[in-house]
């Protein structure tokens, strides 16, 4: 039976987030588009920057305003100033930057992925748990207001029993692109597979069956990647993402009494549709936007967990975390793909039972 309405996001304004002081550890990309958001969106401070090399972190500094930089992570982490550390370091320094701000006595948010494999994940978690400091991964799509409405209707049961998911993401990359460099642990799954295997695991949980296909880069990295996944209770999820193109970046989610598509990119800003069997279709209408106009939502719910004393997210908990690394674990598994500075991926490493 369709509804004639549907929720509303109950995310606050980002600017009323209690004030954190933010240090940057690795200044890339990601930590600019971060940074801009930021400082445009709340009232956090960034206030220092921390980089291998002091030239590129007081470049950063300057092109952002930001007081402080650093020409290591550790004087980073020692740095008493700094509430909380933005990890965002490439991939394989996710796990080993956490635990240098952790035994530092700092909170600390990582970039998506959260490591390498679930090992690093739940070595974090328990690390976190252990230091009584806050630790999160990075997943900002699930930080958006659309986010926030399609959890109200996931638990109110709108869609009815979840049968499928099916999500897939693309993008085109020029060939000098660093995702294509092996030692860099990259390749499309860790940076763009994660948004939908991240979508698939939160909804559905852990996949009792998976069966990957791959395609092989020339560079040595993974080019593509599709898996299919059967769950508990009979729920289908099919994920495919790869490095050729750029796709539609659109996920569905299929109830028995309802289906959700959300507009591509899913992970974006942006709106979603939820379609009854009667005809009636009601729309969520949010602005498309990109990593300026929704990264701000997840530095103003990190803040207001770590003034709270909470652990953790609701939004990102690190269980679900691990759950998603767990999958890719499995997927790479099965495709002989294994990352520097890893012995290589069994079943038992994985969790998979």
């Amino acid at each position: 039976m369709s509804i004639s309405a549907l929720p509303v996001s109950r995310i606050p304004g980002s600017r009323d987030a209690p004030v954190l002081r933010w240090g940057i550890m690795g200044p890339g990309w990601i930590a600019e588009q971060f940074t801009q958001s930021v400082q445009a969106h709340t009232e956090q401070v960034i206030a220092a920057v921390a980089s291998r090399s002091l030239k590129r972190a007081e470049a950063f500094a300057d092109a952002f305003r930001v007081p402080e930089a650093y020409g290591s992570y550790a004087e980073l982490a020692a740095a008493s100033d700094i509430d909380i550390i933005y990890i965002c370091t490439p991939h394989n320094f996710h796990h080993q930057g956490a635990v240098l701000a952790l035994d530092a006595g700092k909170h600390v948010l990582i970039e998506k992925p959260i490591g390498l494999n679930a090992i690093q994940a739940r070595d974090i978690a328990k690390r976190a748990e252990a230091a009584g400091m806050f630790a999160a991964e990075a997943m900002w799509t699930f930080f958006l207001p659309k986010f926030d409405v399609i959890r109200q209707i996931l638990h109110a049961g709108t869609l009815g029993t979840i049968t499928t998911v099916l999500a897939e993401y693309g993008e085109h990359f020029d060939p000098g692109h660093r995702i294509f460099e092996p030692e860099l642990a990259r390749g499309p799954l860790l940076d763009l597979g994660t948004y939908p295997l991240a979508l698939i695991t939160e909804i559905l949980g852990l996949p009792e069956q998976l069966h990957a296909i791959g395609q092989t880069h020339e560079s040595g990295v993974n080019a593509q990647l599709s898996a299919v996944m059967a769950f508990g209770g009979g729920a289908h999820a099919v994920i495919n993402t790869h490095v050729h193109n750029f796709t539609p970046t659109t996920a569905t989610i299929v109830g028995s009494e309802a289906t959700l598509t959300i507009d591509g990119p899913f992970n974006m800003p942006g709106g979603f549709e939820v379609r009854f069997p009667d005809g009636t279709r009601l729309h969520h209408d949010e602005p498309a936007g990109s990593h300026f106009e929704g990264l701000h939502y997840e530095a103003a719910a990190v803040a207001r967990a770590v003034a709270a004393g909470d652990p953790q997210t609701i939004q990102r908990t690190l269980s679900a975390s691990i759950r998603t690394m767990e999958a890719a674990d499995e997927i790479r598994r099965q495709l002989g793909v294994v990352f520097p500075g890893e012995s290589g991926l069994t079943s038992h490493d994985a969790a998979w039972r």
